[in-house]
C-alpha cells in the first residue's frame, strides 16, 4: 500500500492438521496479541467460521497464511494443503486480501519466545500455534515496513 498504510488490522494464521493458531496486528500495525487456536482439521469449516468471528470482531484488512516452505525456498507437501485453505478464505472472504508468507522457523522462534516467557512445556503446547502466528505476523510486519 502507498506510504504502508492501509486500512484495517491484519490477522495472521498458522494453519495446522490439529490445531491453527491465530494472531492479530492492530491497523497501525502496533499491537499484536496472539488469539485463542481453533482446534480441530485445518480444512473444517469451524476453521472459516472462527475467522468469520474475528473479522466480525476486528477490524481486519489482510489475512496472512503461514506457507510451510522448506529451509531451501522449495515447497513442503503441507504448501498444497495450505494453498488449498487460503482459497477457501479468498472464496468466502472475496473482500480481503490473503498472503501466503514462509513461515519455515516461527514454531522454533515461538517455543524460544515461550521458553523466555517461563512458561512450562504443558503450557507452552497449548500456547505455541498462536505463538507462531504471532511470530509470522510480526515477521511480516517488519518485512513489508507497516
Amino acid at each position: 500500500m502507498a506510504g504502508g498504510h492501509r486500512r484495517g488490522g491484519t490477522l495472521a494464521l498458522d494453519h495446522g492438521d490439529k490445531r491453527t493458531g491465530l494472531a492479530y496486528a492492530d491497523a497501525l500495525g502496533i499491537t499484536t496479541t496472539p488469539l485463542e487456536p481453533v482446534r480441530g482439521p485445518g480444512d473444517s469449516r469451524a476453521l472459516l467460521d472462527r475467522v468469520a468471528d474475528v473479522l466480525t470482531e476486528r477490524d481486519v484488512a489482510v489475512v496472512v497464511v503461514g506457507l510451510p516452505l522448506h529451509a531451501d525456498g522449495s515447497e513442503s507437501p503441507r504448501c498444497a494443503v495450505v494453498r488449498a485453505f487460503a482459497a477457501r478464505l479468498r472464496e468466502r472472504f472475496p473482500d480481503l486480501a490473503i498472503e501466503l508468507v514462509d513461515e519455515h522457523l516461527t514454531s522454533k522462534a515461538a517455543e524460544e519466545r515461550l521458553r523466555e516467557a517461563g512458561y512450562d512445556a504443558r503450557e507452552s503446547r497449548a500456547r505455541r500455534d498462536s505463538w507462531s502466528a504471532l511470530v509470522l505476523l510480526e515477521d511480516w510486519l517488519r518485512r513489508d515496513g507497516r
